[in-house]
């Protein structure tokens, strides 16, 4: 197998094909995402000598003239000692960009991470439960809630860190900014995440936030519940989330709402629901009535022959609406109490009404 095939790229492809394939296969077959597998790092050994030589346009025109040299075959060889220059010349200078550019990419990128650790960063957002009950949640209320507030740390700026007083080599690297990954004959390094490749530390915690780069306090705020809200609901409270970081904006706090139920109420989306007891009489001949609503009484028109679950609706009764200006409806489901002969009176009146109609008409066609 030649370098072409290797790389799994053609004889006219291009430098950016090259660059491409190697990679892909580099990051699929690199040791540390095998370890212990003998065959992937060969694999990987391969994948550098073939790109150490395709990968630079005068080798790779060598290369080429030797394959199309007649009875010239160029059977794979396994690295060994004799041939580990070959390897090594994959990290050497003329590809130190290309193949520095593959590692910075594979291991996080120090350059980046290091402008990523000194931006300005918004602070998370914050997520609190607050009970209230049925009927505040309708009107809605400014109440007070208690938060660990946090400020950016005037010492370091939010930074979590401060210039050291004197600088020292970095133990990590042990001063040469460069700390090897893949230990063993591969000699893979890296930059030193904790100097950041520089080889010496400037730089120490912050002694008054203890490297946090916050200073956080128990606050009492006051936020506004707008009316309307129901369980689960989410109130934003702007900027009363955790600090940002290194001047980063802060982030928000969410408040969600847990309605307590209410005893004669009942809440559906933005439509109240409740049931009222109504006479037999009421019932029977119709009847005006008053009932509850989340404003105070209305007064509803029950039609003759009204029967237990019968609904009726009062517009614009219901809940507000977050979601605009509208509210919902509340729907009134009859229920029919019957009398009981408390008295002789009553009893009397009952016995008399029995004479007068049976049930006999309404069960006639039942089954059976």
């Amino acid at each position: 197998m030649n370098h072409y095939e290797v790389l799994g790229v053609g004889r006219k492809a291009r430098p950016a094909d090259i660059k491409r394939a190697y990679k892909r296969l580099a990051r699929k077959h690199h040791p540390d995402l095998n370890p212990g597998d003998r065959r992937s790092e060969e694999r990987f050994k391969q994948i550098a000598e073939a790109y150490a030589v395709l990968g630079d346009a005068p080798k790779r025109r060598a290369y080429d003239r030797e394959l199309d040299a007649p009875g010239t075959t160029r059977a794979p060889q396994a690295p060994g000692p004799a041939d580990a220059w070959v390897f090594e010349s994959a990290f050497d200078p003329a590809h130190a960009g290309e193949f520095s550019a593959f590692v910075s990419e594979f291991f996080g990128g120090m350059g980046r991470e290091s402008e990523v650790r000194n931006a300005a960063r918004r602070g998370d957002d914050v997520t609190r439960t607050i009970s209230i009950g049925f009927s505040l949640a309708l009107r809605g209320l400014t109440t007070h809630v208690e938060i660990d507030a946090e400020s950016p740390c005037a010492r370091c700026a939010g930074a979590g860190r401060v210039p050291a007083a004197s600088p020292r080599p970095c133990p990590d690297c042990a001063g040469t900014g460069r700390v090897s990954r893949i230990p063993g004959p591969l000699r893979l390094t890296t930059t030193c995440r904790r100097c950041e490749g520089e080889g010496v530390l400037r730089w120490d915690g912050c002694g008054t936030c203890a490297g946090a780069g916050v200073l956080t306090r128990r606050e009492r705020i006051e936020v506004r519940i707008p009316p309307g809200v129901d369980d689960g609901s989410r109130v934003r409270v702007p900027g009363r989330g955790r600090a940002g970081r290194n001047g980063g904006p802060p982030g928000d706090l969410f408040l969600i709402t847990h309605v307590e139920a209410h005893p004669f109420f009942r809440r559906i989306g933005d439509n109240i629901h409740c049931t009222v007891p109504i006479t037999v009489s009421e019932a029977a001949l119709g009847s005006r009535i008053d009932v509850p609503t989340i404003d105070g009484r209305a007064r509803i028109r029950i039609p003759p022959g009204t029967e237990t679950g019968q609904k009726f609706r009062l517009r614009g009764k219901g809940a507000p609406s977050l979601r605009g200006s509208a509210r919902g409806d509340q729907y009134v489901e009859t229920r029919i109490v019957t009398p009981r002969p408390s008295s002789e009176r009553t009893r009397r009146l009952l016995e008399e009404l029995g004479t007068l109609e049976t049930g006999d008409d309404l069960r006639r066609n039942l089954p059976g």
